[in-house]
Formats: structure tokens, C-alpha cells, sequence
């Protein structure tokens, strides 16, 4: 993945960029590197802030939660958040990198079991995957309707799980865990920790509709044609990274740059 998230370029969004003298203002894409060791820099920094991100939204919660970005020189291996650090304190620096089995590679700190037996598996089954985002926010840990996985067991402990949770994700971008959480991949980190933010917020906007039609209102929904369009418009991988470059900027300047430290 150099310079592009789906083989099409950058971003495909309807933008208005021509300045008075017809100048052209490109829109931001994914960047090009010079080489795996700057693609792996890239990688692990914008992990960082999505770490930083997840903490603002009180995403984070005790030593649960984890987001993995897989290397782009080692492939079998990925990036993860270190066992007791809180989100908001994760620096470049901090990041574990661990192979399929679980050895610590680089890094100082221990890394949950759990994060390990879910990402292990979804980078397994899903090569296409660069990253994936898991954690228990509030307005889907409620939402149990639209469980995708539901063999609900408590805390992920073995391989089997994570398996079993890769296979409902099957070729999609998010999974809802019932009773547990969300899950989101995506091509970049970047792109999964949007799918992430959206998919929570999508969930806190079902939670009000159904609290307002339990009131008597009647839910006006979307058809599948008009979802399937919307998609389209919106779905793709390079919208999704776009769309967190603001969320990035933002921990920038909030920081003056600490987490990439």
C-alpha cells in the first residue's frame, strides 16, 4: 500500500478546488514512501494518534481496548498498544510489536492476551486488512440487536475466539460484538479508527430513534438502495482515511506533537 488505499488513487470525494486563476487544489491523499522504513514510521505514528483520539472519546476504559496496525516490512507481524498505558499517554515510543504467535519483538511492555488473540486472527484471515480498532464504547456495548457476533463468552482468552469473532467479521469493515463491543478494520489505521468514531455514532443515533419510537414516534428508514448509494459514496477506503486526517491535525496541534515521540 504505496501512495494508495484501493489501487485508484486519492480520495474520490466531490470537492470544489479551482481558485480564480484556475489553479487546481488537490485534495490530501495517502501519501507515497520512500521505503518500508518510512511507511512503518508513518504507520505507527498515526497509530499513536488514533490512541489519542479513542482517549478524548472515552473510548478507553482500565487495561481493555486495543487498536493493531500490521507492519509493512515484518508482515506477519503488527503494532499494538502496551498492556497498562492509558490511551491517552501512548507515544511511538510505547508501541509493542509482536509476531503471529504472540513473542514480543520490540517494545518493553507486556500486551493483552485478549488484543492478541483477536488481531492475530483478523490479520490471519485478512491480508487485505492493515489495521483493526476494538473497543467498549458505551452506546454499542448496549445495543445488542445488531449483535453480528453473538457467542458472547466474556474476555477473549484463547485463539479459537478470535477465530470465531474473525469469521462473522467475514469480508466486511465492522462487526458489532453483542454484549462486548466494536470492532473495525480497515486498510490503514487510520481508516479503521473512522469506521470506528462512525460506527459508534451511527449506534448512539439508532439508541435515540428507538428511544423516540418507543414514545410513539413512528422511525422513518433508509431503503437498501438508497444505503447500498450512500455507501458507495462514502464506504470506500480512502474516504475512510481522509475523513480522520482532521482527527490527526487535531491531536497535532493539541499535543505539539507528543505522541510522536
Amino acid at each position: 500500500m504505496n501512495g494508495t488505499l484501493n489501487g485508484k488513487g486519492p480520495a474520490q470525494i466531490q470537492v470544489i478546488g479551482t481558485t480564480k486563476s484556475g489553479k487546481k487544489l488537490n485534495v490530501r491523499s495517502y501519501p507515497k514512501f520512500e521505503n518500508l522504513e518510512d511507511e512503518r514510521l508513518y504507520r505507527k505514528q498515526h497509530l499513536a494518534a488514533a490512541f489519542r483520539v479513542f482517549a478524548d472519546r472515552g473510548f478507553d476504559e482500565g487495561v481493555a481496548g486495543h487498536i493493531s496496525v500490521r507492519d509493512p516490512i515484518l508482515t506477519d507481524h503488527f503494532w499494538l498498544n502496551p498492556l497498562s498505558m492509558h490511551f491517552s499517554l501512548i507515544k511511538v515510543s510505547d508501541l509493542i510489536l509482536c509476531d503471529e504467535h504472540g513473542t514480543v519483538v520490540e517494545g518493553n511492555e507486556p500486551i493483552n492476551g485478549a488484543a492478541f488473540a483477536i488481531h492475530s486472527q483478523i490479520h490471519k484471515a485478512r491480508p487485505d486488512v492493515t489495521a483493526a480498532c476494538h473497543a467498549h464504547s458505551d452506546a454499542c456495548r448496549f445495543y445488542r440487536s445488531h449483535g453480528v457476533y453473538r457467542d458472547f463468552r466474556g474476555v477473549v482468552v484463547d485463539e479459537e475466539e478470535g477465530r470465531r469473532i474473525a469469521a462473522a467479521l467475514g469480508s466486511g469493515k465492522a462487526a458489532i460484538l453483542q454484549n462486548h463491543g466494536i470492532l473495525t478494520v480497515g486498510r490503514s489505521v487510520d481508516e479503521a479508527a473512522f469506521w470506528f468514531l462512525s460506527l459508534e455514532r451511527t449506534c448512539q443515533a439508532q439508541l435515540l430513534a428507538d428511544a423516540a419510537a418507543a414514545g410513539g414516534y413512528k422511525k422513518i428508514l433508509i431503503d437498501d438502495d438508497e444505503a447500498a448509494f450512500t455507501s458507495t459514496q462514502v464506504g470506500g477506503p480512502e474516504k475512510g482515511w481522509l475523513a480522520f486526517q482532521p482527527y490527526y491535525d487535531e491531536q497535532l496541534a493539541k499535543t505539539k506533537g507528543d505522541f510522536l515521540n
